[in-house]
């Protein structure tokens, strides 16, 4: 839900302004890195100063601390932590900004780096390997690696014998 630009400055004084509205969208975008580097730090500044006074005055409210300044200063810190959300509004755009900036730096240096590595792999020789010891010849023969079997040649028809002699035997009998 978006805070509308009267309310932002009602809350801020006339030297807070500026920067606040420059920390808004249209112009964020038109202001170069070196600015909104500082312009981050600005915001990041002027959000620790109202938490901390807001801090102080809690700590005089519970009686921890004693009032530093005017009578002014125990007041209601409302109005200032409003201030601080504006602040940290304008801090949530700007971060948002600059890192929407490093990574478009990223994205060119990745572009540069793969251009790079696609010239050094075209300007390279073709590597192609030898095809080996024997080219020309095809496969080669490899010896069987099972055993042989154990049956010799001799009774390889002997069972089957043996129940043909089986059978004449039953067939005289009866």
């Amino acid at each position: 839900m978006g805070v509308e630009f009267a309310s932002e400055r009602r809350l801020l004084s006339e030297d807070e302004i500026a920067p606040v509205v420059s920390s808004h969208y249209p112009e964020l975008a038109a202001l170069p890195h070196e600015d909104v580097v500082s312009l981050a730090r600005w915001l990041r500044d002027q959000h620790a100063r109202a938490r901390d006074i807001i801090r102080g005055r809690r700590r005089i409210h519970r009686g921890k601390g004693e009032a530093r300044g005017t009578a002014g200063e125990t007041a209601s810190e409302r109005g200032l932590a409003e201030k601080k959300q504006v602040f940290a509004r304008g801090m949530r755009r700007v971060n948002a900004r600059l890192a929407a900036l490093r990574a478009e730096v990223k994205r060119a240096e990745a572009t540069a780096a793969l251009k790079a590595a696609l010239a050094r792999r075209q300007g390279a020789l073709p590597h192609h390997p030898a095809s080996g010891q024997t080219p020309a010849r095809g496969a080669t023969a490899r010896p069987n690696a099972k055993r042989r079997g154990i049956i010799t040649g001799g009774r390889v028809g002997s069972t089957s014998q043996a129940g043909r002699n089986a059978q004449a035997a039953r067939d005289a009998r009866g």
